[in-house]
């Protein structure tokens, strides 16, 4: 092989690599105040609040109907929150990119308040996981648990969608 090729290669790898990068967004911390700031940032939109984490099986589940909600619904906003400590961010990107959900509006607790934060979203959660939040133009929310077939969550949006 000559120089040129090997170099030609190499540039169209570092491409490829930076191209699915660009697809990924950053995970941010979900601290006191980020549901609000979740709320005002999708003011008089109806979008779905999706909790979840890496130790949960029923969440993994999920993940596969969250995409096909995606590709089904591709105007209605998911927005997804790991329950992880920020130790599992690298794991949770991982679990995202497998699914083809990582560039979502993607969140993972950051305080080490996790009670704290449940409260913050529901009072009335107490934290059993999947939860997903199916919320209005005008933020009356339906919340429920465990894993959901896609029929539920189809159910759910024609709800909330106008």
């Amino acid at each position: 092989m000559t120089s040129k090729t090997v170099f030609a290669g190499l540039l169209l790898s570092a491409l490829a690599v930076s191209s699915s990068q660009a697809q990924e967004k950053f995970v941010k911390t979900f601290n006191p105040g980020s549901y609000q700031q979740i709320l005002r940032e999708n003011a008089a939109k109806p979008f779905i609040l999706a909790v979840w984490s890496v130790d949960c099986p029923s969440c993994l589940k999920d993940m596969g109907v969250l995409n096909q909600i995606r590709q089904n619904h591709p105007d209605l906003k998911i927005v997804m929150l790991s329950t992880d400590d920020p130790s599992a961010t690298s794991e949770v990107k991982n679990i995202l990119a497998r699914n083809r959900l990582g560039d979502l509006d993607n969140w993972i607790f950051g305080s080490d308040d996790a009670q704290k934060l449940r409260y913050e979203i529901d009072p009335g959660w107490y934290g059993e996981l999947p939860r997903t939040y199916f919320f209005s133009s005008t933020h009356n929310r339906v919340g429920k648990s465990g894993a959901l077939k896609i029929e539920e969550f189809e159910t759910q949006i024609s709800k909330i969608k106008p």
